[in-house]
């Protein structure tokens, strides 16, 4: 049929240059990721250019970076909500991504001003959304390590993006936004260059055939994936809590810690927590196999913990030293990325084929969900905290 003959992915003989996948996944997970960590680490400064109310109690403005947040994972959601009900068709889909992740740049770094901004941020949420789905069912077409690499290459994406975009930003915003234009064009690069056919084994044929239903009962198809979703609740809600409360401590509190005794600026302050929290983050997605972890509420009570701390602090201004928040900073991303990566290997290996790659996308909502919840609290809880009186300063 058309279908098979324009859609059915080249299979190669096993064990042909295993490392080249390998190498592939870890690259799409660090450009993938890094479009959406950049946007989040200048949310402050795309803020700060488009102006803003500012706050005569606190040094803030009533618009909260969790407003660059929601614009950054909403678009995320509805491509990772419709992309595991339709046929997978991975070239077409990698080349939207490519695509929407070099517009999403160009609009922010020649943005004169927040709507066209934001305009930019949302086609890098969709384009990171849409490629994060993609990827995750194409790695059940791989050797399960690829799915190792490429929970680390998104890691690396977190500590690469907020550093250099942190380091970059220097040069002036706009030609830092047009340098980061060679993220896209490496992915593609990779996609079509570097990484190899999917190998001929069992589990590749099994997933062949249920890509096939999917064009020719996508109805009944539909209709079993919407039946499956409840199975996957043990999954999708720890996971979804845990960014929940980590994403409100990110965009709801990172803005307003303010220490004075630092050389640091408050807007250096900013940048480097995210960058210290992305480091956290890529350490422990990079740790699959040395610890796996299969209760994921664990870190969901952690992370509240860490809710308490920084929300207290923020208000109170307990806290003696900067360096304080830095460690529990990493100790956040660690948090994060643990669940991350580990509740995507519950899936590898209790799930069964003819249903994982469904399962894979579709948990990947969660997150996305728990990130938008966490920014709309953020935003409220931002500006209540903005009008609080200021409290002593530490000396």
């Amino acid at each position: 049929m058309q279908y098979e003959e324009e859609e059915q992915l080249e299979l190669e003989l096993p064990k042909e240059r295993p490392w080249r996948a390998l190498i592939s996944f870890w690259i799409f997970g660090l450009c993938n990721n890094y479009g959406y960590v950049v946007m989040l680490t200048a949310a402050a400064d795309i803020i700060c250019t488009s102006g803003g109310k500012r706050s005569k109690e606190r040094e803030c403005t009533y618009v909260s970076t969790g407003t660059i947040l929601l614009a950054d994972i909403i678009p995320a959601i509805l491509a990772k909500l419709i992309a595991p009900f339709i046929p997978f068709c991975v070239k077409i889909r990698i080349a939207i991504c490519v695509l929407l992740s070099a517009s999403g740049f160009l609009f922010v770094g020649c943005g004169r001003n927040f709507t066209l901004s934001l305009i930019g941020v949302t086609a890098t949420s969709f384009s990171s959304g849409l490629g994060e789905v993609t990827f995750l069912q194409y790695s059940s077409y791989y050797d399960s390590n690829v799915l190792s690499t490429w929970s680390s290459g998104t890691g690396g994406a977190g500590v690469i993006g907020a550093l250099s975009y942190a380091l970059l930003q220097k040069i002036g915003f706009t030609i830092t936004m047009m340098i980061l234009l060679l993220i896209p064009t490496i992915m593609a690069l990779t996609f079509f260059l570097l990484l190899p056919n999917p190998q001929i084994t069992e589990i590749t044929v099994i997933q062949q055939v249920v890509n096939a239903q999917e064009l020719e009962n996508p109805k009944e198809v539909i209709i079993k994936k919407i039946k499956h979703i409840p199975s996957l609740c043990k999954y999708m809600i720890p996971f979804g809590l845990v960014y929940f409360l980590e994403y409100f401590i990110n965009q709801g509190t990172f803005e307003l810690i303010n220490f004075k005794n630092t050389r640091l600026s408050a807007d250096d302050q900013y940048r480097w927590l995210q960058v210290v929290y992305q480091v956290g983050v890529f350490i422990s997605r990079s740790s699959a196999n040395l610890f796996y972890i299969k209760q994921i509420w664990i870190m969901s009570v952690l992370q509240a913990v860490n809710v308490a701390i920084f929300t207290t602090e923020v208000i109170y201004y307990y806290m003696p030293n900067f360096w304080i928040m830095v460690a529990l900073t990493l100790w956040e991303g660690l948090l994060g990325g643990a669940a991350y990566v580990n509740t995507y290997y519950r899936i590898c290996n209790e799930v069964e084929e003819e249903i994982k790659q469904f399962s894979m996308a579709i948990t990947s909502f969660s997150d996305s969900i728990g990130i938008s919840l966490a920014g709309i609290v953020a935003v409220y809880a931002h500006n209540a905290i903005c009008d609080l009186p200021m409290p002593k300063q530490r000396y």
